[in-house]
């Protein structure tokens, strides 16, 4: 299998290459099972971030990222929009999403007890990698309906046209490639 090596928070890492379709392949970025990947990424965020109240990313790749910045920031409070209603949800709201690396329309769910919380504060999603952004749109549509005020939008990596987008406060830039495994953007 190709693979793109590339340096991360000051960590080298082999991903490997991915098609997507005939024409395009992507670089799979898993920060799960990488806690030294996970750590150094969240302390290079966290250098850049603005004030903010609370944290928020989208189920599941997210996950240890906020988790361990809102543990370098002193253990504070972080929200998940998952990808289906739990049992302990006191409600739910939910936004529709489709994201290039999954090949069916998703919802995420916020719980309502979080949405609460939420009301008036300032909000930083985060999410591993940015590429169409709608995943990151669909947390952001959650946190407005919550009443929340988006403060920021970070990633780990900005994928193809993210890496243009002057809103987004990212690592490094993750190229696209043509399944020969050469660079297209």
């Amino acid at each position: 299998m190709q693979s793109y090596r590339m340096t991360i928070a000051g960590l080298q890492r082999d991903l490997p290459l991915c098609p997507i379709n005939d024409q395009l392949s992507i670089a799979a970025f898993v920060i799960f099972g990488d806690p030294e990947l996970t750590t150094a990424a969240a302390k290079a965020l966290l250098d850049r971030a603005p004030d903010y109240d609370y944290l928020i990313t989208a189920e599941a790749k997210g996950i240890p990222l906020v988790h361990e910045m809102a543990r370098l920031a002193g253990n504070q409070k972080y929200f998940l929009a998952r990808k289906a209603p739990k049992l302990y949800m006191t409600g739910v709201m939910e936004v529709v999403v489709r994201s290039i690396t999954t090949a069916a329309v998703q919802k995420l769910y916020l719980d309502t007890a979080d949405a609460e919380l939420m009301k008036g504060k300032r909000i930083l999603l985060v999410d591993d990698v940015v590429s169409t952004g709608e995943s990151l749109n669909a947390v952001e549509t959650l946190v407005k309906e919550a009443g929340g005020v988006v403060c920021g939008r970070m990633a780990i990596l900005a994928e193809g046209d993210a890496q243009k987008r002057d809103d987004l406060i990212y690592l490094e830039k993750l190229p696209l490639f043509n399944n020969k495994g050469e660079i297209i953007g």
